[in-house]
């Protein structure tokens, strides 16, 4: 079985860059499961960058709401590479189209996205090839002043948690250097 891998960090911090150098140094294929959405110029730009940078032979997929699927679908040996948790959650949080969610849609939208990620996990788990789960730190920071930014701290928070939990192993990217986090002693 696979190994499930876990690369966080701040944005801009090298995060990215680290997960393709780690995908690149399996020697298997790499299936890349992109969450970013092109609703500009400035992100459609930012998307074509990122692909002229990773290997021709990676294939991609673009998977903004259901990375679940796209892992499915992937060929069992490819790694898989994510890139990233932190978009998924705020594409889904953005779903629910208020600026100022309620407590009862924050608490519906921990309910979902903890049901989608054990379901990523659990999916994970049964595969040969690895896989690479980058995410934004956001916890580091100020509070945020709006209640979307909050719920977006708090839910996102939670699902880096419970990914980092269940990974084999675990680095935090700053300033471009990763620091591998020690393994825990209980999973």
């Amino acid at each position: 079985m696979g190994q499930i891998w876990f690369v966080t960090g701040g944005a801009r911090s090298g995060k990215s860059t680290f997960a393709e150098q780690r995908a690149m140094g399996l020697g298997r294929p790499v299936t890349y499961i992109a969450t970013l959405e092109p609703l500009d110029d400035e992100m459609r730009a930012r998307i074509a960058r990122h692909q002229t940078q990773r290997p021709t032979t990676w294939r991609t997929v673009e998977a903004p709401r259901a990375p679940a699927e796209a892992m499915r679908a992937a060929p069992d040996g490819d790694t898989l590479l994510l890139d990233c948790l932190s978009l998924w959650v705020s594409n889904r949080l953005l779903d629910l189209g208020t600026d100022a969610p309620s407590a009862v849609e924050v608490a519906s939208m921990e309910a979902t996205l903890d049901a989608e990620t054990r379901a990523i996990l659990d999916l994970l788990a049964t595969r040969a090839g690895n896989a690479i789960l980058v995410s934004n730190e956001v916890g580091g920071g100020l509070v945020p002043e709006y209640a979307l930014g909050r719920a977006y701290r708090d839910l996102l928070g939670r699902v880096n948690q419970r990914v980092a939990q269940t990974a084999a192993r675990a680095w935090l990217c700053v300033a471009g250097r990763a620091l591998e986090l020690p393994p825990l002693e209980d999973r």
